[in-house]
């Protein structure tokens, strides 16, 4: 199978063009960083490090000893060549070589602090980084993952975070010893002997325009390879979030064939990367120590010729090698840098990316009691992407505190999108949203949403317990209340049977329950919120006849002295609603009660003749 001919698979439900969107995204990201020569987004992780002061220091005095430690060794080398050898005597000898072991022991301990702070400060500032990521992700609104996919955002927080990982705790730690060692080892060959250093530097050229070369050639593949890995990665998230369906169908080999295809890709663009950064290093080693062998035949003649001492010769030649093995460390840790600053790009593309709903500056303060009061007026809504498709069009409704409106009409007729717009998960482009009288687009979302309780038609459950499902509905609910929740939603004889009771763990998605019972436990947690506001989306959808009936009637005590919005496909289970509001291309077409609105012959009537009738 091509690449061009792998079909999609799984697009979600109610997103359409989304992987197309992403795509461009992915095209536009590309070019972009294509044209960036610098790795200024690393920039970003200075605020991370700066938090822990104080390990930054040990890091850096550890990190400054082992340079001087290594350094040394070469003066050392250089005292037991000319003054041990030169006709000393054994004990002066054995002094020197005790100079040199001592030595040696500071820079093993050295080392090794230098190694345990910057992998530490390294961890720290990835745990603090994946952290905060993840607590912006929770901030961004539905248009964001209307445009992103949730895989892509998950590949971010994951394998980006994890190439960051690397560069904090291994390639930080080599670039700056390296760094260190590379300007410490010239400023004591320009001591030793200032015509071979001249020499070095003049070769300098040589080694750095390889390494420039070859370096825009690695980075155009490292962004690629991590784009294309997220890619395969969001196709796969989705396929697996959809694995029911596609073994339903009988695709599994169409999903699998599609995903291997993603990684045969990414391999392909791993291959070439590796094969530049290959020729990378053989080109600077070969271009570093050809100039080695050269510099140290200079040498050679200046202390046959008198002018140079075997020991300095022999610092130099150790200096000059420390140099040259500095520059191909930094000339090998240049791409896992260049690796990490576009893994470092992609994460700032979500740290900076801003939700279009927010708390105002100074937000409006919702009335306290709550009057669950509802009001839309005169509403206009599209969502992104769809503009020349209102989802609502001039869309009014007043809900008294403590009625019960049901929201009826066919499939597309805006009724959840009336829910998503009291939740404020968008604003509408026209028009006002009022909460107990107060414009939503001036108070704080938290504060709006802290007034309602929401039981969606296929409700989202947690791995956790059956207790702590119910209490994710108000976390300072004693055990007491979500007993209560779970009797009043006909969900604790379900709840007792399972193998630790309210304990079990519910697994992935709770998928080991059934239908009924997964709403009914959604109900609960409803319920446990105590909220002014209930928003009921198909509500009892998934249930059988006998606890539709009875989680009717508990429905029918929680709904009592509250403000109750139900959408209902079924209209048998709103007959006693106060209010039947009929909708019908984002508009209000019809009100009225059952009996009334049958009596019309309109739109309602029409609905359920098809329901009562067949």
């Amino acid at each position: 199978m091509t690449e061009q001919s792998a079909p999609t698979i799984a697009v979600p439900e109610g997103r359409p063009g989304a992987g197309a969107a992403l795509a461009a995204s992915i095209t536009e990201d590309r070019q972009r960083r294509e044209k960036s020569k610098n790795v200024k987004t690393l920039g970003r992780l200075v605020p991370y490090v700066a938090r822990h002061k104080a390990d930054t220091a040990m890091a850096l005095f550890f990190l400054v000893m082992a340079t001087v430690s290594t350094l040394g060794l070469t003066a050392a080398s250089r005292v037991v060549v000319d003054q041990g050898f030169a006709g000393g005597t054994p004990a002066a000898l054995n002094g020197y070589f005790l100079m040199l072991v001592g030595v040696a022991v500071a820079l093993a301990a050295s080392s090794a602090l230098r190694y345990f702070y910057v992998t530490k400060i390294g961890e720290r500032v990835v745990a603090d980084l994946r952290a905060a990521l993840y607590r912006h992700i929770l901030t961004l609104d539905p248009a964001f993952f209307m445009k992103t996919r949730t895989g892509e955002v998950l590949a971010r927080l994951t394998t980006d975070i994890t190439i960051v990982e690397s560069l904090l705790a291994t390639t930080a730690s080599v670039a700056l010893r390296n760094t260190l060692m590379l300007i410490g080892a010239l400023i004591m060959t320009a001591v030793v002997s200032p015509r071979l250093t001249l020499y070095v530097l003049i070769l300098a050229p040589v080694v750095i325009l390889p390494m420039r070369f070859f370096g825009k050639s690695l980075r155009k593949r490292t962004v690629a390879t991590q784009e294309q890995f997220a890619q395969a990665i969001a196709g796969a998230g989705e396929s697996l979030d959809a694995l029911d369906t596609i073994q339903a169908f009988g695709r599994e080999t169409t999903a699998a064939d599609q995903f291997e295809t993603g990684v045969e890709q990414v391999f392909r663009t791993s291959l070439s990367r590796m094969k530049v950064r290959a020729v990378l290093t053989a080109v600077v080693i070969s271009l570093v120590f050809g100039g080695i062998t050269a510099v140290l035949w200079v040498g050679a003649r200046s202390v046959v010729a008198g002018t140079m001492s075997g020991g300095e010769l022999v610092q130099f030649v150790f200096l000059a090698v420390i140099a040259a093995s500095s520059v191909g460390a930094l000339g090998e840790v240049w791409g896992d840098v260049q690796k990490a600053s576009g893994a470092m790009s992609r994460i700032a593309e979500i740290l900076e990316a801003k939700p279009a709903i927010s708390a105002p500056a100074n937000p409006e303060p919702l009335p306290v009691p709550s009057r669950g009061e509802i009001a839309f007026e005169d509403v206009t809504f599209a969502y992104p992407g769809r503009e020349e498709t209102p989802a609502l069009r001039g869309f009014t409704l007043a809900v008294k505190p403590g009625e019960t409106v049901a929201l009826v009409g066919p499939s597309g007729a805006g009724k959840s999108t009336v829910f998503r717009l009291i939740l404020r998960f968008y604003d509408p482009q026209t028009g006002l949203v009022r909460v107990d009288g107060v414009d939503l687009t001036k108070a704080d979302p938290k504060a709006v949403r802290e007034r309602m309780a929401l039981v969606a038609q296929d409700a989202s459950l947690f791995s956790v317990s059956a207790a702590e499902n119910i209490r994710f509905g108000r976390a300072e609910a004693n055990d007491d209340e979500v007993r209560a929740a779970a009797d009043a939603a006909e969900a604790e004889g379900f709840i007792n049977a399972l193998p630790e009771g309210f304990a079990t763990p519910m697994g992935e998605r709770a998928k080991t329950l059934s239908g009924g019972q997964r709403q009914r436990l959604a109900i609960a947690r409803a319920l446990v919120r105590n909220a002014p506001i209930l928003l009921l989306d198909e509500a009892t959808s998934a249930l059988d006849a006998e606890n539709e009936r009875l989680v009717q009637a508990a429905l029918a005590r929680a709904m009592d002295g509250r403000t109750t919005l139900v959408i209902a496909h079924r209209l048998a289970t709103i007959l006693k609603a106060d209010r039947i509001v009929v909708m019908d291309e984002g508009k209000v077409v019809e009100e009225g009660t059952h009996a009334q609105l049958t009596a019309k012959g309109g739109l309602y009537a029409h609905l359920a003749k098809l329901q009562f009738e067949t």
